[in-house]
């Protein structure tokens, strides 16, 4: 029994496997028909189809919008109880149906003839009626579906994932859309907090650890442990920072033979290393590894300090 359950699921991976491999040499100009269709759509993406076809559209749908594309999915049957006044002239309509004859298309193609909206076919029947009406007709045709009875629809529902991939690729690319652009879409994931938060988003804004450029290093030592970031912003009149004094600094003070009230000017590490608030989080996190340090003063374009962060809060917001 193990081994027929084995050589079941291989063959039907191979099969599944070798029809799609023969979807590169299929792609042409209408393709590149459908491509642009989609690139030049002044209203909605909408994708359709009934059965294996329709689960099939609703995620190919999810990724066009996911990726930069306006879209949603439409159930065929529910297209002729009201959802056809979800279609207008501006759209783009994606219907899916190896068969190309659905009987719903009976009644959805006439209407959708009428109000001038633009088809485009998935289908394995290029002579069906679907593929006739179409704009632009892409083939998912298989030899052979590797069900063992030739029945459930497996190596063609592959090759219609596989090409509305493609088709949602190859338009983003043409978009320009980028990782910013997905992130936007998808705020709540991890990519999203990684691209779209900025160093003022998590940055301690209120309690900021600095002290004025004439304090002692004992007013630097009370403020390193009153605020527990490790460091402290040394800053002139102008809330401008003119040095860093750390816990490492405190230490090799102390070890030279440095006094506690000494000007904090002479222990501090002049300059310092800032991170600018219009930063993206993932850029800063990796400067500071990057610098082994564990917290950094926030300035604005102008150098004013504004704030501060440490590793702690990159974590805490997701940013790994």
């Amino acid at each position: 029994m193990s081994e027929m359950l084995l050589n079941t699921a291989r063959q039907t991976l191979l099969l599944e496997l070798a029809e799609a491999s023969r979807l590169p040499e299929r792609l042409g100009e209408d393709f590149l028909t459908a491509a642009n269709a989609l690139i030049h759509c002044q209203g909605k993406a909408i994708v359709s189809g009934i059965g294996k076809s329709g689960h099939i559209g609703k995620k190919i749908a999810a990724t066009l919008a996911s990726t930069g594309t306006p879209s949603f999915f439409v159930h065929a049957a529910e297209a002729l109880h009201g959802d056809l006044g979800m279609i207008e002239s501006r759209d783009v309509l994606l219907f899916i149906s190896y068969s190309g004859s659905a009987k719903e298309l009976e009644l959805i193609l006439p209407r959708l003839e009428e109000r001038g909206v633009t088809l485009l076919a998935m289908t394995g029947k290029p002579l069906s009626p679907l593929a006739l009406a179409a704009k632009a007709v892409l083939d998912i045709s298989v030899e052979r579906e590797a069900c063992p009875m030739h029945l459930a629809p497996t190596s063609s529902t592959v090759n219609t994932l596989m090409l509305g991939d493609a088709l949602a690729m190859a338009v983003m690319q043409a978009r320009g859309f980028n990782e910013e652009d997905f992130a936007r879409s998808h705020p709540a994931g991890a990519l999203g907090a990684r691209l779209l938060n900025r160093v003022h988003h998590l940055m301690r804004k209120d309690d900021v650890p600095h002290v004025r450029i004439d304090a002692t290093v004992m007013d630097a030592m009370l403020e390193l442990s009153r605020t527990g970031l490790g460091m402290v912003a040394i800053c002139d009149q102008a809330e401008q920072i003119k040095g860093i004094f750390s816990d490492g600094d405190l230490r090799r003070w102390l070890v030279a033979g440095g006094t506690l009230a000494a000007p904090v000017s002479e222990a501090m590490t002049p300059g310092g290393f800032t991170l600018n608030a219009e930063s993206r989080a993932i850029d800063a996190k990796e400067a500071l590894m990057k610098r082994k340090i564990a917290a950094a003063p926030v300035v604005d374009d102008s150098g004013k300090l504004v704030g501060a962060i440490n590793l702690q809060a990159f974590y805490q917001a997701g940013i790994i």
